[in-house]
């Protein structure tokens, strides 16, 4: 990139015009992204230009446009233009800043889940194919992506019943003397006890690596062809075992759905908006299959047309993800053959946008867009019906508005021991699972089983981090109302902490188990207030349940984690330089990480692996400790 960062910044509570035309006189005809900042230095916007004066231009004045974007406008108060090579190398720029910086005035792609894929390795002879996650490696070869590890989970149990394929890992496989269980149900070829050569074994998998890139007729003549063979030579055991994978291939072929014969990779993405709200269904095709879909809800406004959401879905949803050599678009976008550009240089090969208007295309183009419609039915009834339950928490609790974002806390132990906290959060659309804390109690000082003052580490831990982030409370990650698990003396004790930190206006609410610790009869708990039950059948009761419920689950789950990984730690973790491998190359000479620790310095420069200067440093961890 050419040019600099070029900031103007307007005085104290200057915003508007004015601002934008001081910026204005610094500009020229050059490409670029733009940042339009408030008066508290926070992102309002982020746009990119093919001719940074012409388009900040058409912001000094406010008419002639929209309400959000008069909006935006007057709350502008400096600028930030960051110039570039190109068009294309903005637009990728813009794409990858509204991603991090998430403006409030921008389309927002709400997604931070990876897809999974199917890997086939190829550091073994007898190769597995295993479902995959994250980075991928150069070693392996991968097929995907895939819409859920569900759908992952389906094809990988279809691979096994046709081509037989092995599902252990290394060591397991390593370890066998006799065949598992997934041989006797015909899952499996048990190549770990010899039962297929190398050779047929690495034939099948290739035979799986042509399924998934849609070349089913190919394997059915091949397995047609060795069933008549071997029943010629009378080796009718054989020819059945060939027939059944023959009928396995075919029934997973009638059972994958609407499976494409005119699209053998694409992306097709189907947009809805109704009511100020969007949903966007992406179904994945490879090798003539579809692999599932995945729905989508972008943040979006009331007055962003159709084109304008799907161009800025298209730059983040592919910012992070390889795109396919299609996509089969609903609307189309405004400059597309700049995205395209950009696709195509991201993928290192072509990449089209195609609108289909009949034939095979648009079947598919529209099944993405009815079942877009319908999953923003559901959404928008679900988010009704949240609305309902926010107002009753307010009624019920004294509120002076809904809450849109409640915290609830709770810790998990055993007697003291790997003790954990957790908060879960809902809001306005329900669970909010990416805003999900858990915190590993550090106080040494607590005695164990203390619950309040694990509560006081978690709580002060949460909000000195609050105060230091967003110390104005405008940032939305300020909780409306607090549910904490416990009665009198846990809210108490929450507000005394909350009051130390200077946020004791903050609603709590204790909820105790009640008469008999019955599900039903919760008493619900308020500083300086008595406590009070709800009817049996009320909703809102209904709905604090599940939240007490959701945060107990995950307190329980980040505590189960915790103690496993204590349970299968070892004494080897700590030594610096000692990874996955050279502790599995100790462990398999000596048998023990405590003949490890015992071991002499030569016998530690035998293992294979291990160097001298490696063998030193094990040798000086265990035996120069004070």
């Amino acid at each position: 990139m050419d040019g600099g960062d070029r900031t103007e910044r307007a005085t104290a509570k200057r915003t508007g015009p004015d601002v934008i035309k001081r910026v204005l006189r610094t500009l020229d005809g050059s490409p670029g992204v733009y940042r339009m900042l408030d008066a508290d230095m926070r992102i309002l916007y982020v746009g990119k230009a093919r001719n940074l004066k012409n388009r900040v231009s058409s912001y000094t004045r406010l008419q002639g446009h929209s309400a959000r974007i008069r909006r935006m406008i007057g709350e502008t108060a400096s600028m930030m233009v960051l110039t570039t090579n190109s068009e294309l190398e903005a637009l990728l720029l813009e794409q990858n800043l509204i991603k991090q910086l998430k403006p409030r005035y921008n389309v927002l792609l709400r997604d931070d889940k990876s897809f999974p894929n199917i890997e086939v390795t190829t550091s073994h002879r007898f190769p597995q194919i295993r479902k995959h996650r994250g980075r991928k490696g150069d070693r392996h070869t991968y097929f995907g992506p895939f819409a859920s590890a569900g759908a992952v989970n389906r094809v990988l149990n279809q691979l096994q019943r046709v081509f037989l394929l092995r599902n252990c890992t290394d060591s397991q496989f390593e370890g066998r003397t006799r065949p598992c269980l997934n041989y006797q149900i015909k899952r499996c070829s048990a190549p770990c006890v010899g039962f297929v050569t190398p050779e047929e074994y690495v034939a099948s998998v290739r035979d799986a690596e042509r399924f998934l890139r849609g070349q089913t007729t190919e394997i059915q003549q091949k397995l047609a062809d060795a069933m008549a063979e071997a029943a010629e030579d009378m080796e009718f055991e054989r020819a059945a075992a060939l027939r059944d994978r023959i009928k396995a291939l075919t029934n997973v072929q009638s059972t994958q759905g609407v499976n494409p014969q005119g699209v053998p990779e694409a992306d097709i993405v189907g947009l809805h908006m109704e009511g100020g709200q969007a949903c966007i269904q992406v179904f994945f095709v490879r090798g003539n299959q579809n692999w599932g879909n995945r729905d989508f809800y972008p943040r979006i406004a009331d007055d962003m047309s159709p084109t304008e959401v799907m161009e800025a879905f298209l730059g983040q949803f592919y910012d992070d993800r390889e795109p396919p050599r299609l996509l089969l678009l609903s609307h189309g976008v405004e400059e597309g053959d700049l995205m395209a550009d950009a696709l195509s240089a991201k993928a290192g090969r072509r990449v089209q946008l195609l609108v289909p208007q009949r034939g095979e295309k648009a079947d598919l183009v529209q099944s993405a867009i009815r079942n877009a419609r319908e999953s923003l039915g559901r959404k928008m009834s679900e988010s009704a019906t949240q609305a309902r339950l926010l107002r009753g928490i307010a009624e019920a609790f004294d509120l002076p508005a809904p809450p849109g974002r409640i915290e609830v806390y709770d810790n998990s132990h055993i007697q003291g021991s790997h003790a954990v906290g957790a908060m879960i959060v809902s809001g306005t659309e329900g669970f909010e699972k990416s805003q999900y804390r858990k915190f590993n109690i550090r106080g040494d000082e607590l005695t164990p089983g203390d619950d309040f003052g694990m509560m006081k580490e978690v709580l002060t831990r949460r909000f000195k981090r609050l105060l230091k982030e967003d110390p104005d409370r405008k940032g939305g990650t300020w909780p409306d109302l607090l549910l904490i698990d416990g009665g009198a003396g846990q809210v108490s004790a929450v507000t005394s902490i909350l009051t130390d930190l200077g946020v004791g206006d903050i609603p709590t609410i204790g909820v105790a188990k009640g008469v008999d610790r019955d599900h039903g009869k919760e008493e619900f708990h308020r500083q300086g207030a008595r406590p009070f039950a709800l009817p049996r059948n009320d909703p809102v009761l209904y709905f604090v349940q599940r939240l007490r419920d959701e945060a107990h689950r995950f307190a329980i789950g980040t505590h189960r984690a915790k103690r496993a990984k204590a349970l299968v730690a070892s004494p080897l973790d700590e030594v610096p330089g000692i990874g996955p491998g050279r502790k599995r190359a100790l462990l398999t000479h000596f048998g023990s990480a405590k003949a490890v620790s015992r071991a002499a310095l030569a016998d530690l420069k035998a293992v294979d692996g291990i160097s001298g200067a490696m063998a030193e440093t094990i040798h000086r961890h265990f035996h120069e400790r004070g």
